[in-house]
C-alpha cells in the first residue's frame, strides 16, 4: 500500500453545499426585517376592513368622561401584568420579568388575529422555547394556563353568586334542561373522541402520555410553591375582574346605568356562555352576549352597544399598534 506525498494530494473538492446567497448574513437580516414588518401590514389591512367600527367607537369615546377612560386604560394595562403572572405561575422555571411582560403584550395583539387564543399561545410558546424551556414542558404550561383560567373564572362567578344574590337577578340566567343536556353531551363526545384517538392512533399515544405526565408533574411541583400558587390562581382570578373594570369604566364614562357588580357578572355570564366559540379574541359572540346581558339588567340597548364598541376600541385598536411594535422588536431581538 503506497501513500501519496503530502504535496501531491489533490486540491479541495468542489463545494456541494447550498450556494452562498442563501446562507449570507445579509439575506437572513433582510428576512428578519421583512418578518418584523409583517405585523404592521396586518394592522393596516385590518384597519381598512374594519374602519366603520373604529370610527363609530371613536365617535362615542370622544364625548366620554376622560377620567373614566383613563381608569379603563389602567385596567387594560394591568391585564397584561395578570397574564404574565399566570404564565409564570404555570412554570417551575423563573422567567425574565421584563421580557415576559413584553411577550404578553405581543401575545395579546396576536390573540386578536387568530381564534381560540391560538395567536397568544403561539407567541408564548415561541418565547418559552427561546428561554430554554422544552417543547413538552412549554406545551404543558399552556395547557395548565388554559385549564386554570376558566376554573378561576368559575370560582369568581360563584363568589358573586354568594355575595350578590338579590342584586343580580339570576332567574334569567339559569340554563334550562335542554341546554344542560347539550353541554353534557358535548363533554361526553369530546372525551370519547380523545379516548378513541389514544386507542387507535398509536403514533399519538407516546407523545400524549409524555405530555400528560409532564403536565401532572409540573402541576404538582407548582402547587408546592406558594409564590407560584399566588401567581397562577391570583392572576387567573384577577383577569376577568380587570376586564370587567375596563367595561365598567367605559360604560360609566358614557353614563351606563349599571353597577360595577352587574357589569362584572354580565361579563362572567357572557364569557362563560359563549367563550368556547372560536372567534379571534372572543370578538363577536361575547360582544353580543354582553349587550344582551346588560340590557337584561336594565341598560338601554344603544348605550350598552356603545359601551361594548368603546371597550373593543380601547382594548383592541388602542394597544394594537404598540403591541405590533413590541412583537416586531421581540422578533428582531430574537426573543421570539
Amino acid at each position: 500500500m503506497s501513500l501519496l506525498p503530502l504535496d501531491k494530494l489533490p486540491g479541495p473538492l468542489p463545494a456541494t453545499t447550498t450556494p452562498g446567497p442563501l446562507r449570507s448574513p445579509s439575506h437572513t437580516r433582510h428576512a428578519l426585517r421583512a418578518l418584523s414588518l409583517l405585523p404592521l401590514l396586518l394592522v393596516a389591512a385590518w384597519a381598512a376592513l374594519d374602519w366603520h367600527t373604529v370610527y363609530d367607537g371613536a365617535a362615542q369615546l370622544a364625548s366620554a368622561d376622560p377620567w373614566w377612560l383613563l381608569s379603563a386604560f389602567f385596567f387594560m394595562c394591568m391585564g397584561w401584568v395578570a397574564a404574565a403572572c399566570v404564565r409564570q405561575g404555570a412554570l417551575p422555571e423563573r422567567l425574565p420579568p421584563g421580557l415576559l411582560l413584553a411577550s404578553q403584550v405581543a401575545a395579546g395583539t396576536a390573540n386578536h388575529v387568530l381564534p381560540a387564543s391560538i395567536g397568544a399561545h403561539a407567541v408564548t410558546l415561541r418565547f418559552l422555547q427561546r428561554q430554554g424551556i422544552s417543547l413538552t414542558r412549554g406545551t404543558a404550561s399552556l395547557a395548565l394556563y388554559s385549564l386554570v383560567k376558566p376554573l378561576a373564572k368559575t370560582l369568581v362567578l360563584l363568589v358573586f353568586l354568594v355575595f350578590f344574590p338579590g342584586v343580580l337577578g339570576l332567574d334569567e340566567f339559569v340554563p334550562d334542561e335542554r341546554t344542560l343536556h347539550l353541554i353534557a353531551g358535548g363533554v361526553a363526545i369530546g372525551l370519547a373522541v380523545a379516548a378513541l384517538l389514544l386507542s387507535f392512533v398509536r403514533p399519538m399515544r407516546r407523545p400524549i402520555i409524555k405530555f400528560v405526565r409532564t403536565a401532572l408533574t409540573d402541576a404538582r411541583i407548582l402547587h408546592t410553591r406558594p409564590s407560584r400558587i399566588l401567581a397562577l390562581w391570583g392572576g387567573a382570578a384577577a383577569t376577568p375582574l380587570l376586564q370587567a373594570g375596563v367595561i365598567a369604566s367605559v360604560g360609566f364614562s358614557l353614563g351606563l346605568p349599571l353597577t360595577w357588580a352587574q357589569v362584572t357578572f354580565a361579563l362572567l355570564v357572557a364569557s362563560t356562555a359563549v367563550g368556547a366559540v372560536p372567534a379571534p379574541g372572543g370578538i363577536g359572540p361575547i360582544d353580543a352576549a354582553l349587550v344582551f346581558t346588560m340590557v337584561l339588567f336594565g341598560a338601554p340597548m344603544s348605550l350598552a352597544t356603545a359601551t361594548i364598541i368603546g371597550y373593543r376600541v380601547l382594548t383592541i385598536w388602542v394597544p394594537l399598534l404598540p403591541g405590533m411594535l413590541v412583537l416586531s422588536w421581540l422578533v428582531q431581538r430574537r426573543v421570539l
